[in-house]
């Protein structure tokens, strides 16, 4: 295996600081880092159209609206490949051993400028704090997961692993069927996330053992509910049916009327039937219930053809 290339994106500034610098330091690893959801999407897609992609995300479960991360060279004066051990898009951590020091400011000690504190502390870069697009002018906690299916649409060969503060089974579930290969809690060791991210580029999917029996059983509950909504679909006649697919389409009582060739009254007669027969009082929950059982919508009508391009049934020259 190669070189690994991971995007943190998490909107907490000294968390996903301190986990690109302790990634950072696996000498295989190539690390950047991102606050929001925008900015995430930038970089994989500037990283992609550069063909250096990233391999894996690791996406905060919370990410919020926070400061983007640009992706930046640990040393920008340096050129590309003059240390090649050290992460391209590294986010800079300098350590000062006087934690008072600001940016860019010298440590003085008694040896003077260069004394025992050492020579100049590297500025850390002036991140951009724009608020996050997805949620203009809010502080309420985001959806990471939402982030998470997107770049798994538009990055079908990026590997992704949810970063969470707290085992949430049906948050997990959600997270496997939008497309990650793996949920791993803060509060874990830098080695069990490392195994995790070099596990899901073998398309292992990694869940922590306290996590896996909430995980079984929501799946196991939303199967039970896949069962009932087939079981209660199949008791409706063929005609119901065909109305119940034309209402998860989103049609109305007049379009289904015309598409079936129906009255707006034999349709609504319909429409009452297909509800009772679920067990819903609602179209909104009717069409709930087909899409567990999966039922698709109806297709539209296939487009009509003018009258003027049917041939004449006496054939060209008949008079």
């Amino acid at each position: 295996m190669g070189r690994i290339r991971v995007l943190v994106v998490d909107s907490h500034r000294i968390f996903a600081e301190a986990l690109a610098a302790a990634l950072a330091g696996e000498p295989d690893v190539d690390v950047g880092a991102a606050g929001t959801a925008a900015a995430a999407e930038r970089a994989l897609e500037r990283a992609a159209g550069e063909r250096r992609a990233y391999d894996v995300v690791l996406i905060d479960a919370d990410l919020g609206p926070g400061p983007q991360y640009p992706p930046q060279r640990q040393h920008p004066s340096e050129p590309d490949q003059s240390e090649p051990r050290r992460p391209q898009y590294a986010v800079p951590v300098p350590v000062p051993r006087r934690p008072s020091l600001l940016p860019g400011a010298r440590a003085h000690g008694a040896g003077g400028p260069h004394g025992a504190a050492g020579p100049a502390v590297r500025p850390v870069p002036q991140f951009q704090r724009e608020p996050n697009p997805a949620a203009p002018g809010s502080s309420s906690k985001g959806d990471g997961i939402a982030l998470l299916a997107r770049v798994c649409r538009t990055h079908p060969e990026l590997r992704a692993v949810v970063l969470a503060a707290e085992d949430d089974p049906r948050r997990a579930v959600r997270a496997l069927h939008a497309g990650a290969s793996g949920w791993v809690a803060k509060e874990s060791s830098l080695g069990t996330l490392m195994t995790v991210v070099r596990g899901v580029l073998r398309d292992e999917t990694h869940l922590p053992p306290a996590l896996l029996t909430g995980v079984v059983r929501e799946l196991t509950s939303a199967r039970r509910d896949r069962s009932e909504s087939e079981r209660l679909v199949a008791a409706l006649t063929p005609r119901e049916e065909e109305v119940l697919r034309c209402m998860v389409a989103g049609l109305g009582r007049q379009a289904v009327a015309e598409r079936l060739y129906l009255s707006p009254h034999t349709v609504r007669t319909h429409m009452q039937n297909v509800l009772g027969k679920l067990g819903v009082h609602s179209t909104l929950a009717a069409v709930a219930v087909a899409r567990r059982a999966g039922i698709s919508p109806a297709e539209p009508p296939p487009p009509s053809v003018p009258a003027s391009t049917v041939a004449s049934p006496t054939g060209p020259g008949v008079g």
